[in-house]
């Protein structure tokens, strides 16, 4: 099996959910990265991220408040997965909550193997 990192990316800014909506989310979360546990294809269920950061860049190493990307392009969280190869990592994103959000998407990335 290869590894694949999957970045949850998007999904359009919403009002706060209630505690309950926000705990049903969490359910659902939850349910699929168990099913996908169960099945053997997680290596680490990874993180959600929060909004704020910093950016740096160039050689002079300049930091900036960021990210600044478009909310579109903000990755939300990680998982790391182990699967057959991309086509069956994509499979495996079925399900997943983000896709339930307005423009919320799943990013399916190899793991390079170096060595």
């Amino acid at each position: 099996m290869s590894e694949f990192v999957f970045l949850y990316r998007g999904g359009e800014r919403m009002p706060a959910p209630t505690p309950e909506q926000a705990q049903q989310q969490m359910q659902k979360w939850m349910g699929w990265l168990k099913d996908l546990t169960d099945k053997g294809h997680i290596k680490d269920p990874g993180h959600p991220l929060e909004r704020a950061g910093k950016l740096v860049r160039g050689r002079p190493k300049t930091v900036t408040d960021g990210p600044f990307a478009e909310a579109k392009d903000v990755v939300g969280g990680y998982t790391l997965v182990h699967a057959n190869d991309l086509s069956h990592a994509v499979e495996l994103t079925s399900g997943c909550p983000i896709l339930e959000v307005p423009g919320g998407f799943v990013e399916v990335r190899p793991v390079m193997q170096i060595g």
